[in-house]
């Protein structure tokens, strides 16, 4: 009796992990590249989320603490660290990289800025930032507005001017313009592109590239 519980456990993950990985080749396939290149963009996609590249650190201080009555008191000195800004590899440094690509390549320059333009004030609007997480942005509503500009300022090239509109769009809105707000988290970590940002701007992309 268990094996069939387990072949449907083993079975269905694998099912799915097909599926994602048929949609993301084809998905980038409508932007010009061959099943090969595909693969490679989607698994250095999936490594570099693991990666951070480092670009500036600061100094965080934690006010002093004094505890008891005078002159009985203790007193604790100011606790010194520091907040690391990184950028995500699989989250910005590659759609950055592709999306220059496109540009110089496929898609043409002004309704790509246009379209953009339009989902970076989208993204802003829905993004939240979540303490000890970061950045929350719905999932499915800005793959949706790029689609729809992308087709409505570049029905030619859709799907170039979308993908670039999800990734770049998420990135500033998301991230970018609320860089301020991550920062006064005062977390260890601050991360361009990656923890909650990540899978919005990788699936954002694959989803606009596939709607068109």
């Amino acid at each position: 009796m268990l094996w069939p519980l387990l072949f449907l456990f083993l079975f269905i993950p694998m099912l799915l992990a097909s599926i994602f990985l048929n949609l993301a080749v084809f998905s980038f396939a409508r932007l010009g590249l061959s099943p090969a290149g595909a693969m490679l963009l989607l698994s250095a996609s999936i490594i570099g989320g693991l990666i951070n590249i480092p670009i500036s650190r600061r100094r965080l201080h934690i006010e002093e603490r004094r505890y008891g009555p005078f002159p009985f008191f203790f007193y604790y000195p100011p606790q010194v660290s520091y907040q690391l800004l990184c950028i995500n590899v699989g989250g910005a440094v590659i759609p950055i990289l592709f999306s220059l690509h496109l540009l110089t390549t496929r898609a043409p320059l002004v309704p790509a800025l246009l379209a953009t333009l339009i989902v970076t004030v989208v993204a802003k609007l829905l993004a939240r930032v979540v303490p000890g997480v970061g950045i929350s942005i719905p999932t499915f509503i800005p793959p949706i507005v790029a689609a729809l500009a992308a087709v409505i300022v570049a029905p030619h090239n859709a799907a170039p001017v979308a993908y670039i509109a999800g990734a770049l769009g998420t990135l500033l809105g998301a991230d970018i313009l609320n860089l301020g707000a991550i920062c006064r988290l005062q977390s260890q970590v601050v991360s361009i592109g990656g923890a909650g940002v990540f899978d919005g701007i990788f699936l954002v992309a694959l989803a606009a590239a596939l709607l068109t």
